[in-house]
């Protein structure tokens, strides 16, 4: 049975939920014996008659069941072995363990599954422990209560469970025989073939001290060097731990696989359940009925070069209003996800599980299937497309003076990267049409001049920190490293972006509508008095006992400006921060300096800007299809569940961004060891110094063992380690040259050499260093501990924050 795309998942009938999965015959069917050749004991038996006999057999059967069953004796034994081996190689069978086949994708009607996830119907869904077969692990829903520790099954248990085929959603439906606890810690690595019948496995994870030993038996179909994910087994008295192979995930010449290490570390879901793709690609396009027709509006999309959707399009204009001299209207147009993403489907289930999209150097893990992120929801070069869009007016000064949503059809007229739109408004750019050019570029640019006024005004904070770009060559290889240019079309985009997101806010607060707000807290106090005790530190002051604003800290950036500390001073401020995240209960966003803001730009990479846009729907009244595409009570209910949900996703992306980097950084560097390079400090702890190249953006660590022989102070409010005898002192900021000495391209890691840099500190800094609690000994005699290095990984929290092109968050940089 087939859902139509969008409608809630059917309930499944109890009837049919109470009966047993039908069982197969033990014995199998036995070949016939009408011909005299096929009562010989010579008989062979065809393909097809084999993948009969196993699909009707309990169990999984060997090759002895199998000659068994078609009375194969004696020479024919090697032959029915040969052809065994065929139908395997042509993907007919699968050998799982102790030597069983089956048919690729099935499973035994009793088996051992673990419980993944449950879905928005409150559904369990499971996986096979032992799944050992390319494809996609097939769908498992465990069948309602009946065994009676069914209550107290969670995420992460293990059941014994009678398997049978499920019927409309799911591939097979589980009853559960016997619970048998957690299920084994899993960890990802690199198979090294080692002595005599054992594996070792490397694990990739930095926090992980030492290998795994792998028996010859526990490998499956992994081979030396590959990438696998594995199970520990219970820890041996003597020797390295145990694990065993899962899967094999790919081989570390893929040019995949550094990024997939980061995706299965931070547990990113990649693969889309098939009943997700099938509701995808069962969606016809949308039409105009209902809809505002915005076909004649000249839209454009502005994107990086290597934007694969898109998601937004913007068109200006001066205002025609007598009454607003000098003003502008502009119009930003979203795509229309909720028109196809429906509250209960299992696009939505999906959507909100994953949270958003993940972004790596060489790939994109999406929030939505490519039919929908790809092609019905971007807003793609002279196609129709539906879309949410809202017309804001401002007048000569900037200040938005009335604004208003529609949800219309829209055709962009044309797809330009941040370079062209810049060079089309400079005249630069021959391969845009004048035409476009002279409608909406031109307009577009002389709106965002009139609203900077108003921004400036407004004065959200000013850290504009650099960003890198890693370019991925053809053979998977980082080709080069580039600091991403910032350009006035990339900040027109941006402010017109803000200016959408706190309209939407407004609207819905104005109808006393459920918002998913982005929120982003004011520094703590204990942050703020570190920070204000530092700037004193370098002759600055931060207002003390007074609500301090991004007014005040962009003051300070614009006093350094230029200087030796401008650096150091932006890194501090921006350590001082909070972390923004999603709520419903609405705090204000401190950075950008608004009382309202919600995400309402990227509903195809964000579920925040989805929830948003359905709660559009519901408040306006934007047809068609309200009752359907609009914000549901049962979403409502959970709204503080999913934004602390889709807050922890969005960090989880985040972090496996990062680490992905690292690796590449770590492989891009591999054969430069011992070469110099200029650098700057970007982290001080009572270990060591982090070092950022200025090449590549690049960190590594300078382990405060090989500082010297002196006793070093850690002072955290000087952001320095400072010595005591020398009284030389290493600060947060300071340019330095370092020698690289060690790298770990598997875990990221880089370990420098300090060759050059820091300074002498003058007696307060000295005196200063002292009155910090927290010191270390470097030099011979004076190591305290270990110091981390590359292969062992850092200690917790001594990595800083902000790498290598990802120093701001993706657009609108909010």
């Amino acid at each position: 049975m087939s859902k139509k795309p969008g409608s809630p998942r059917p309930k499944r009938a109890k009837a049919n939920r109470s009966k047993p999965p039908a069982r197969a015959s033990r014995a199998g069917k036995a070949p016939k014996r009408g011909k005299a050749k096929a009562a010989s004991a010579n008989f062979l038996p065809t393909r097809d008659q084999v993948l009969e006999f196993i699909s009707t057999y309990e169990g999984t059967p060997g090759k002895r069941e199998i000659a068994r069953a078609f009375r194969v004796q004696g020479p024919q034994r090697v032959a029915l072995k040969g052809l065994l081996r065929e139908m395997e190689e042509d993907g007919l069978l699968e050998r799982g363990p102790r030597k069983k086949f089956s048919k690729p994708g099935e499973l035994p009607p009793v088996g051992v599954i673990e419980i993944t996830e449950q879905d928005a119907d409150g559904e369990l869904l499971a996986r096979p422990v032992n799944w050992q077969s390319d494809m996609a692990p097939p769908t498992i829903v465990l069948a309602p209560a009946g065994h009676k520790d069914n209550a107290s099954f969670g995420i992460g248990d293990r059941v014994l469970a009678r398997l049978g085929k499920a019927e409309e959603d799911f591939d097979y439906e589980a009853r559960v025989i016997k619970k048998l606890g957690m299920g084994a810690k899993t960890v990802i690595g690199v198979l090294r073939a080692g002595p005599g019948k054992d594996w070792t496995l490397e694990p990739v994870d930095k926090r992980e001290r030492g290998d795994y030993r792998v028996a010859n038996a526990d490998i499956g179909k992994a081979q030396p060097d590959d990438l696998v994910e594995a199970e520990l087994l219970s820890p041996t008295r003597h020797g390295p731990r145990a694990a065993r192979v899962v899967k094999a995930l790919s081989t570390m010449d893929d040019v995949h696989a550094i990024s997939l290490i980061a995706i299965h570390e931070q547990g990113i879901p990649v693969e889309f359940p098939k009943e997700v793709t099938a509701e995808a690609d069962a969606i016809k396009p949308a039409t105009v009925r209902g809809r505002t027709d915005m076909r004649d509006v000249p839209l454009i999309t502005i994107d990086p070069a290597d934007a694969r959707d898109h998601d937004d399009a913007v068109w200006a204009a001066a205002d025609d209003d007598p009454k607003n001299p000098g003003g502008h209207q502009v119009i930003v147009a979203i795509a229309d996800v909720a028109g196809y993403v429906r509250p209960g489907s299992a696009l939505d289930g999906e959507a909100r599980k994953r949270g958003n999209s993940a972004y790596f150097p060489d790939r994109v893990v999406p929030m939505l299937p490519e039919r929908i992120s790809n092609d019905l929801c971007s807003l793609v070069e002279g196609k129709p497309r539906p879309c949410i869009a809202v017309r804001m007016v401002f007048d000569k000064d900037g200040n938005k003076v009335a604004h208003e949503f529609m949800r219309g059809l829209m055709r962009s007229a044309a797809r330009l990267s941040y370079q062209q739109a810049q060079a089309a408004y400079d005249g630069k750019a021959p391969d845009v049409p004048a035409q476009i050019t002279e409608d909406v570029i031109i307009p577009l640019f002389k709106a965002y001049e009139t609203v900077l006024k108003a921004q400036g005004k407004r004065a959200p904070l000013a850290l504009d920190l650099p960003e890198r770009k890693i370019e991925i060559g053809e053979d998977g290889h980082i080709s080069r490293i580039r600091e991403v240019e910032r350009l006035d079309s990339m900040r027109l985009i941006e402010t017109f972006m803000i200016a959408a997101n706190v309209c939407a806010a407004e609207s819905l607060e104005a109808k006393n509508a459920p918002v998913v707000y982005r929120v982003h807290d004011a520094p703590s106090p204990e942050k703020l008095t570190a920070l204000s005790e530092f700037l004193q530190t370098l002759d600055l002051n931060l207002p003390r006992g007074a609500v301090v604003k991004p007014g005040h800290i962009n003051r300070i950036l614009t006093t350094v400006s230029g200087s030796e500390t401008a650096d150091l001073v932006s890194e501090v401020v921006l350590r001082s921060m909070a972390q923004a995240e999603y709520n419903p209960e609405n705090i204000g966003h401190f950075g950008l300096n608004l009382q309202r803001y919600a995400h309402f730009t990227s509903p195809i990479r964000r579920y925040a800007d989805l929830l948003v846009h359905r709660s559009l729907i519901r408040a306006l009244g934007l047809g068609p299809n309200i009752p359907k595409d609009g914000l549901t009570p049962e979403e409502v209910d959970r709204l503080a569940q999913t934004a602390e949900h889709i807050s922890g996703t969005e960090r989880r992306a985040m972090m496996a961004e990062r680490s992905s980097t690292d690796r590449y950084l770590a492989h891009y560097l591999a054969d430069r060891l011992g070469s110099e390079f200029e650098g700057r400090i970007s982290g001080v702890t009572r270990f060591g110094l982090f070092v950022r190249l200025k090449e590549t953006g690049a960190d590594g660590l300078v382990p405060i063992a090989s500082l010297g022989g002196d006793y070093y102070h850690h002072s955290e409010s000087l952001h320095a380690l400072v010595g005591e005898r020398t009284g030389m002192m290493y600060r947060l900021g300071d340019d330095v040259t370092v020698r690289l000495e060690e790298v770990a391209p598997l875990k990221g890691g880089l370990r420098f050499e300090l060759l050059a840099g820091g300074r002498r500190a003058d007696s307060a800094e000295r005196k200063h260093a002292r009155r910090d609690t927290s010191s270390s000994r470097s030099g011979p005699g004076g190591r305290r501990g270990r110091s981390p290095s590359p292969r062992s990984g850092r200690k917790s929290g001594g990595k800083p924050s902000g790498r290598t092109g990802k120093r701001k968050l993706s657009r609108p940089g909010t």
